[in-house]
């Protein structure tokens, strides 16, 4: 079974849902035979390197007297997988060299570490992630070669991979994540049960 997913640092939802696959992966009957592919998507692309206000004050904005509510419960939510979204402390960036360094961590056979790295440095500790600084320690963290990672983050290395994800997923019809596609098949959502995402994988794609 090949399981891509479409995801960004940005996205709360997309921690919540590693998490929650994480789980029903756990629980599957043969996880050496899923291949997992992470796929790039650029929720804010026209983001500069600077942080600018909070997710949560963002949130505000789009969501007005509803925002509160809204934000406490993706906290909650986030909680319950063991997840602490500090969405006051987050602030979005442009994510262009982040999913350029999972396309690295990727070839490496890193690709969930540094995912994961990315996500607790975004949401939990309010970094920078387009700080080149920040996705150099990061990407030592998570167990790939600094020279290499310097490189990469000063070059152009891993460009076209994260634009050929966008033209993917546009061909899908994704526009929003986390979006998982199974086997070629039409994407759904991320941000399932457990138990749900456990019955898709388990016996196959359709359950």
């Amino acid at each position: 079974m090949k399981l891509e997913i479409y995801a960004d640092v940005l996205c709360p939802w997309c921690y919540i849902g590693k998490r929650r696959l994480s789980a029903a992966l756990a629980m599957h009957a043969d996880r050496d035979s899923v291949e997992i592919v992470w796929r790039s998507y650029e929720l804010a692309p026209e983001e500069g390197r600077i942080p600018g206000p909070t997710a949560a004050e963002a949130m505000a904005g789009w969501w007005g007297d509803q925002a509160p509510a809204r934000i406490a419960r993706i906290r909650a939510l986030g909680s319950a997988e063991g997840l602490e979204l500090n969405l006051h402390l987050a602030r979005p960036v442009n994510t262009f060299d982040a999913h350029r360094l999972v396309k690295l961590a990727a070839d490496r056979g890193r690709a969930d570490q540094m995912m994961e790295l990315l996500l607790h440095a975004y949401h939990t500790q309010g970094l920078n992630v387009a700080d080149l600084q920040v996705l150099q320690r990061l990407g030592g963290e998570a167990g790939l070669d600094t020279d290499e990672v310097h490189a990469v983050l000063t070059g152009d290395d891993y460009a076209e991979q994260v634009r050929a994800d966008r033209r993917r997923a546009a061909e899908h019809g994704i526009t929003g994540v986390p979006s998982l596609v199974i086997d070629g098949l039409p994407p759904i959502s991320g941000v399932q049960p457990v138990a749900d995402l456990h019955r898709l994988l388990e016996p196959g794609p359709t359950g």
